[in-house]
């Protein structure tokens, strides 16, 4: 059974950092894009960051671009997202994803989710 497993959430003062980082079971994703996408409370989910299977090409959201820093971890079947000088905007449930294709400014036809992790940006 695969998983994605995310963790780091939690709640932050704007400014901030956090880390979240996305452990997957079940199959080995080193040869698929994984990513990250989000989801605020009203909204529809978002793309966040992807990043290609090797990792040598990362993509971003307009909003998160110069913040944000997605890597991976292809021995460890992890994913990372490093976020800097969080914004109250930036608070939402943050899903990890894996498989699918990955287009400038969008990642989609996604194969696989995990559950999701909260996070919060106090002003």
């Amino acid at each position: 059974q695969v998983q994605l497993v995310e963790s780091g959430g939690g709640l932050v003062q704007a400014g901030g950092s956090l880390r979240l980082s996305c452990a997957a079971s079940g199959r080995t994703f080193s040869s698929s894009p994984m990513g990250w996408l989000r989801q605020a409370p009203g909204k529809e989910r978002e793309f966040v960051a992807a990043i290609s299977w090797s990792g040598k090409r990362q993509y971003y959201a307009d909003s998160v671009k110069g913040r944000f820093t997605i890597s991976r971890d292809n021995d460890q079947n992890t994913v990372d997202l490093r976020m800097t000088s969080l914004k109250p905007e930036d608070t939402a449930v943050y899903y990890c994803a894996a498989g699918g294709t990955i287009l400038v400014g969008s990642y989609y036809d996604i194969n696989y989710w995990g559950k999701g992790t909260l996070v919060t940006v106090s002003s």
